[in-house]
């Protein structure tokens, strides 16, 4: 596989696109961004995560306190995917009707 398609699947599959979008807005704790997002399980985000910071689009900050505190924010790089992707979540939310509206004339085309 590419390089362009993998960084692509990891930005737009389904937990990535949430996360960058969530933490557009602040940085956020595990269980803060996993509340934020929803129906997501500990493990799917925390391996979209980890694959996210690899691709050096999150940053983990671990702090050494009692108890552990981990922060999870955007790096600049991040920053920028993260708006490209909420631009189309956006797009999305404006054109849902319309898309709703052409499965319908299609399902009915086929009938």
């Amino acid at each position: 596989m590419c390089p362009e398609r993998l960084i692509m699947e990891h930005i737009t599959s389904r937990w990535g696109t949430l996360a960058l979008i969530a933490l557009l807005d602040r940085s956020y704790r595990f269980s803060e961004l996993r509340r934020e997002i929803g129906t997501v399980s500990e493990k799917m985000l925390a391996q979209t995560l980890r694959t996210l910071e690899r691709d050096g689009l999150v940053r983990r900050d671990a702090r050494p306190v009692i108890p552990p505190r981990v922060d999870y924010s955007l790096t600049d790089l991040g920053r920028e995917a993260a708006e490209q992707v909420r631009g189309l979540a956006r797009w999305t939310e404006r054109r849902t009707a319309a898309v709703e509206r052409a499965r319908a004339a299609y399902d009915a085309a086929k009938t």
